[in-house]
Formats: C-alpha cells, sequence, structure tokens
C-alpha cells in the first residue's frame, strides 16, 4: 500500500459537498409499480460476514412485504467497493446494496481513482443497525487486557494485525489507536472478517478490530481474547468489556454500520418506502434480537437519518486518513 498525504484542506474540499443530500432522479413514473420483478441485494463481503448476515436477515421479511423474491448476491473485494460500483452503476431499478461506513463515505478520500462516488452515485435508504469494534487479540499474545495497554502497546512493529480490506473501519480504527497510543502493527487485509479470524485463531495475526457478533464466540471459546470497544462507553451488546477510554486509551468513539443505499436514479418515492420497511421491520422483537444476536443495534433510519451519519463518518474516517498520510492506490 502506499501511503501519500492527503491534506486537511483536501479533506475539508472534500466534506464540503456533504451537507446537502444526493438530487434523486425522477425518471421514473410515480405511478409506475415497484418491485416488478426480483430484487438484487448486493454484498461486498464473503458470506457470514457482518454485511452479508444483515443482508440475509432482511431479505425474507423484506421479500414479503414487496412481493417479490430479494436475491443476497455476494460480490467480495476491494473493502466492499466492487459491489458499491456494481449498484451505483445499476439502472434495472431492482438493485440495492448492503454497505458499510466506508463505501458510503470516504472510498473517494482514500482512493481518487475509486469508480464511484459515494456523494454523487449512491442515494442513502437507511442506517440499519450500529456497533462498537472489539479490540481483539489472538490467544497468548497478551495475559490480560490490562497487560496489553502496559506492555503490549510497546511490542512495536513485531506485531500486526488483519482487517476486512483497506479503507474498512477496522483498518482505520487500527490505525487511529495506533496513532494515539504509539502501537505499530503491520496491517495485513483479508476479504472478509472471517478470513481475519481463522488468520487469528491460526496465529498468523496478532489483532484485529471485530464486530461484537464475529469476536464474541471466538473470544467466550477461549480461541481469541477481548482487550475491549471501541465507543465511548460501555455497549449494550457486550457490557462485559471495558470501553478503550475506561483503559485508559483516550480518544475512542468509534463504530461500524450496516446500511442499505442505492443507485441514484431509484426514485424518491422507492427510497421512501423502502425507508419506512426497513424501520417497520428492525422494529419487530424477533429482528432486533435476531441482529442483537448478531451483534448489531437496530437502527431503522430515514434516507436523511443516514445523510447525516454519512456525512459526520466522512469528516471522522477522513480525518483519520488525513493525520496518518493514508492513500490507497
Amino acid at each position: 500500500m502506499r501511503r501519500k498525504f492527503l491534506t486537511l484542506g483536501g479533506l475539508v474540499a472534500a466534506t464540503n459537498i456533504l451537507p446537502s443530500m444526493p438530487v434523486w432522479a425522477e425518471s421514473r413514473s410515480a405511478d409506475t409499480p415497484w418491485p416488478s420483478k426480483p430484487i438484487r441485494l448486493v454484498v461486498g463481503f464473503p458470506g457470514g460476514s457482518s454485511p452479508d448476515l444483515t443482508a440475509r436477515a432482511l431479505a425474507e421479511p423484506l421479500s414479503k412485504a414487496l412481493g417479490q423474491p430479494v436475491i443476497v448476491d455476494n460480490r467480495p473485494g476491494a473493502s466492499g467497493n466492487i459491489a458499491a460500483d456494481i449498484v451505483a452503476k445499476a439502472r434495472d431499478g431492482h438493485t440495492l446494496g448492503v454497505m458499510i461506513n466506508g463505501n458510503l463515505t470516504i472510498a473517494k478520500l482514500l482512493n481518487p481513482k475509486t469508480p464511484y462516488d459515494p456523494l454523487k452515485d449512491l442515494a442513502p435508504i437507511s442506517l440499519v443497525a450500529t456497533a462498537p469494534l472489539v479490540l481483539t487479540v489472538a490467544a497468548g499474545v497478551v495475559g490480560s487486557a490490562q497487560a496489553f495497554v502496559k506492555t503490549g502497546l510497546r511490542a512495536g512493529g513485531s506485531w500486526n494485525y488483519g482487517s476486512p480490506g483497506q479503507g474498512t473501519v477496522a483498518h482505520l480504527g487500527m490505525e487511529l489507536l495506533k496513532a494515539q497510543t504509539g502501537l505499530s502493527p503491520v496491517h495485513i487485509p483479508y476479504a472478509g472478517n472471517p478470513q481475519v479470524v481463522n488468520a487469528m485463531v491460526s496465529g498468523q495475526i496478532h489483532l484485529a478490530l471485530l464486530p461484537p457478533g464475529i469476536a464474541m464466540p471466538q473470544v467466550r471459546s477461549g480461541k481469541l481474547m477481548a482487550i475491549g470497544v471501541t465507543s465511548a462507553g460501555r455497549s449494550t451488546l457486550v457490557p462485559e468489556l471495558p470501553s478503550l477510554t475506561e483503559l485508559g486509551i483516550k480518544g475512542f468513539d468509534l463504530e461500524v454500520w450496516n446500511a442499505l443505499a442505492a443507485p441514484v436514479s431509484l426514485p424518491k418515492p422507492v427510497l421512501g418506502r423502502l425507508a419506512t420497511l426497513v424501520a417497520e421491520i428492525v422494529r419487530v422483537p424477533e429482528m432486533r434480537q435476531r441482529l442483537f444476536n448478531q451483534g448489531w443495534q437496530t437502527v431503522g433510519s430515514s434516507p436523511e437519518g443516514l445523510a447525516n451519519r454519512m456525512r459526520q463518518d466522512s469528516i471522522l474516517l477522513g480525518g483519520v486518513i488525513a493525520r496518518q498520510g493514508i492513500r490507497i492506490e
């Protein structure tokens, strides 16, 4: 990975376009029945990953509500940006995507050659669910969370860490940790979090920031150790874990999220209808519990609510990119 300095001025210029919502195309008549064929739900990560599990949880109730099959289409690669580009360029009126923070915020800041612009080519539908990340280490690397803070942060470049791809929140979150602590593990990107877990369990990597639903089964089985969560305080998802702030690592308030987005060509009334359906689906107690068991706190926002979150994360994650001089080409 080549790194170049991204100035704060460039970041400000990039985020200045954030306050306005995308202009949705109204090319289809409001009277046109929708959907008129199966819906493709594109996911940029492999089966078993957090976005995949979210997409599959939504697929059946969306299918029942819309009266058409909802087919999950996994297209992993480029930290989810391959799938996001497929969604951005779709013109069939029936392609949607379940995406992570980076796909909808800082993709262009990381790599100007990214073939789509999340702020121009994608329409936000709904923030589905959020979660903190769990700072996780391979078994036997340190004896306790306290030992990690006291001695692990001085491990220097002898450690490495995995993420589900360059530019993901897991990657940028670890870079933020490095900037604030002096920790300096080498980054090794993988296709998705299941591969990160496999690499940690087999001893190939030492550290990772993982969603609770992926991390905690491995932690409870003794295969991995959890240090703490990246939220400002303890999370109801894993109340037994301290926040990194509690452990003395200041300035952490970082979450991952999954959201539903569409090509900007999808008419605004359809976007609003989908947002309403998602909100209704995640309010159902069984669905809320299902996603909670997978490590998510449900939201179900409006398109405007997701646009606001995109704006906030573009500033937060863009700041990490600028301070650490991260650039992917």
